[in-house]
Parts: structure tokens; sequence; C-alpha cells
């Protein structure tokens, strides 16, 4: 049964791989489109050239990239790698978290590691080429170690407790992990702009003046409570702009980036605040929370039926069982469900953009929404013409030409 196992890992691995280059290789044949007629007088055409060579870079790095990482996974599966990890884990301990704190933390801190040279070449070659790049050596360093402590601490406790609710709790220890997983997710949707954002980025709130009023008018005529608008230095490390929204009830904020704001007017950054409000108002942050919590749910209870296999150990060189193990394996053989998920969750996405920019179109100015889209793709040098399939796979929001033809029907 073990090996039958490992060779379904290794069939799902190639068949993800061989998936991801065809939308790729699809992605990249729509590359030398014509400028579309719906944006043709009002994109920069020197913006959508540059867009195809960035997106060709890109497109040539990931090549390389997602390669190079089915090599590395498929080389480390077949030299039983991760029943190594686990020999030299159980070397210093017999305690069972203690031996999944140390296998996790070898795999994914090495993982890490390799991957730095991707990292750099994306961050200091190709956006430092296309403009983007504001990270200097010594943040991109720091981030880094952040990273790392962020993982060590936070990461270890989680999968600390949760080893524990398995080995001590019986049964129902995903009943347990449930809990605790919600009670995380409420804490990062609640915490995450106040206590992460910080670590990494420096917030300070919307100062008094013309945009401050502008918003506060927008949220009095929907009836939008808003305490809280903070601006992000994004800037730190790249000149790509954005927006976000966090929060739920009284700990609920909007964070523009300061590039944002450079970028845009007035009316532009007021409609993707109406935008942001629309996805509230609309009730998608708790339906995408209450998503969650029903997928993290069904997903710990399907491990909880085949995790304790002794052949999720023996599929990966193990002849001694391990937690730590079962769950690598049954993440391999979870992969297509996740997959098939994904596609759901992104159609539902798209679904609740399009309400969102409806909202714009309804209690704000549509026209404004579509200035700033195309202001933020051309400045961020979207891809105006993705293959459909690859939009079907791969995007959480409509495309901006979709997005503009769903407003115009609006507005």
């Amino acid at each position: 049964m073990s090996n039958i196992l490992f060779y379904v890992i290794v069939g799902i691995l190639i068949f993800d791989f061989i998936l991801e280059q065809f939308l790729d290789y699809l992605n990249a044949t729509k590359r030398n489109s014509p400028l579309p007629e719906i944006v043709k007088n009002i994109f920069p055409e020197d913006k959508y050239q540059k867009s195809k060579e960035y997106d060709k870079a890109n497109y040539k790095f990931s090549i390389i990239n997602s390669s190079f990482d089915f090599l590395l996974v498929l080389s480390f599966l077949y030299i039983s790698g991760f029943a190594i990890v686990d020999q030299f884990a159980r070397i210093y301990s017999s305690n069972p978290i203690v031996i999944a704190l140390i296998f996790f933390g070898i795999i994914l801190l090495v993982s890490d590691i390799i991957h730095i040279p991707f990292s750099i070449y994306d961050t200091f070659v190709i956006e430092e080429k296309f403009g983007f790049n504001k990270t200097t050596p010594k943040t991109f360093i720091f981030d880094k170690i952040k990273g790392w402590a962020i993982m060590i601490l936070i990461g270890g406790l989680l999968l600390s407790v949760i080893v524990w609710f398995y080995y001590y709790s019986g049964t129902y220890f995903w009943v347990f992990a449930w809990i605790l997983s919600v009670a995380f997710m409420l804490f990062m949707l609640m915490f995450y702009t106040s206590i992460f954002v910080p670590l990494f980025n420096k917030l300070k709130p919307l100062e008094e003046g013309e945009l401050k009023n502008a918003i506060q008018e927008f949220c009095n005529k929907v009836d939008f409570k808003l305490k809280d608008v903070y601006i992000i230095d994004g800037s730190k490390r790249s000149s790509k702009a954005n927006a976000f929204f966090s929060g739920i009830g009284k700990k609920k904020k909007i964070v523009l980036y300061d590039t944002l704001i450079e970028k845009l007017s007035i009316e532009e950054i007021v409609a993707v605040l109406a935008h942001e409000i629309g996805h509230y108002k609309k009730k998608h942050t708790l339906m995408s929370f209450i998503n969650s919590i029903i997928q993290t749910g069904v997903t710990l209870f399907i491990l909880s039926l085949f995790v304790g296999n002794p052949d999720f150990s023996k599929a990966l060189g193990s002849e001694i069982y391990g937690f730590h193990l079962g769950l690598i394996t049954f993440g391999f053989l979870y992969s297509p469900i996740s997959t098939v998920i994904g596609l759901f969750s992104n159609m539902l996405s798209r679904y609740n953009e399009y309400a969102a920019d409806n909202y714009v179109a309804i209690y704000y100015k549509g026209e404004h929404l579509i200035n700033a889209l195309i202001k933020l793709s051309a400045n961020n040098l979207s891809n105006l013409t993705p293959h459909p399939l690859y939009v079907f796979f791969n995007y959480s929001h409509p495309t901006l030409l979709q997005r503009i033809t769903n407003i115009n029907r609006i507005k």
C-alpha cells in the first residue's frame, strides 16, 4: 500500500507541474495581443508594451523557479529525504512534539534558505529592471529574519498544540484543532494590522484634510462607521500601489499605501475605498471567514481519517510512524482536492469583486473607479490580456477589461 501511495504522490506532483506549465504557456500566447479596444484611448500604449515585457520576464523566471521546485521535491522523495530528516530529529528527542518541531523547522528553514537566490533575483533584478523595487539589502535581510522569528514563535506554538491534540486527545483531535484554527483565524482577522503589519511597515493615521473629509463624507452617506484610516509606507519595498481592508466590528481598518495616494486623485481614492466598503456592506468579509472555517473543519476531519495510517509514513520511506510524516503525505494527497476547492473560492471571489464594483457604481461614481483601476493596472504593469483558462484557475479578481465592462453596464 505504501508503494502505491508513493507513486500516487509522484503522479500528483507531475500532473500539477504539467498543468501549471500548460496554463503559463497558454497565458504567454496572449502576450502579443494588441491593446484592447475598450481601453485603447485611455490606457497608455507605452505602459501596455512594458507590461508585456514584464510578463515575459516573469514567465521565464517562473519556468526556472517552478522546474527547480518540482525537481527538488521529486528528488527529495526518491532519496527518502523526509525519512532522513525524521531520523535526524529522533536523535535529539523521543517526544513527538519536539520531533515534529525539529522536523518541520529543518524542512521549512532549509527550503527557505535554498530559495533565497530566487527571491534575490526576483526582487533585485526583475523588479529593479521594471522600476518597482525599493527594497534595500538591509530591509531584505531583516524581513527574512523577522519572518523566521514569526514562523518559529507562532508556527511552532500552533504546531505544538495540534500535535499535542493528536497524541493526547484521542479520536476527536480534529475538533480541538479546528477550534484552535478558528480562534487563530479570528485573532489574525482582528489584530493582523495592529500587531503584525507594524513589524514590517510603518502605519500612521490619515491626516486631517481634503482626502479625509471626502472619505468621511462618503462613509456618512452610506452609514458606514469608520474610525481608522491608515497610511502604510509601501514605498519602502515597492512602487506598486494597493489598499486593503482588515478587521471586523470596532477593529475594522482601511489601509492605504502611500504609493496609492501619490498616484490617484481624491475621487479615485474614495472610489477604491468605496469598493472595500462594498465588500463589508455585502458581508463578503464575513462570508469569506465562514467559508474558511468550513473548509478548515472539513480538511481536518478528512485528515483525522487517514493521518494515523502507518502507510502514510512508509510512503515517505520511514518504517517509524510519525504524525508529522502523515501530515506531509496527506498534504500531497489532498492537493487535487485543494485545487478544486481553490477554483470555487476564486469563482466566489471574482463574483464578490463584481458586487463590490457595482456598489461603487451605485453609491459613488463608477467612472472614478474605472480611472483608478486603469492607473493602478498601468502602474503595476498588470497583464491586460490573460488567457481565460489561466484566469479561471489563478485569478481571484476579474481582469481589468471585465471589470470595466461590468461597471459601464451599471453606471
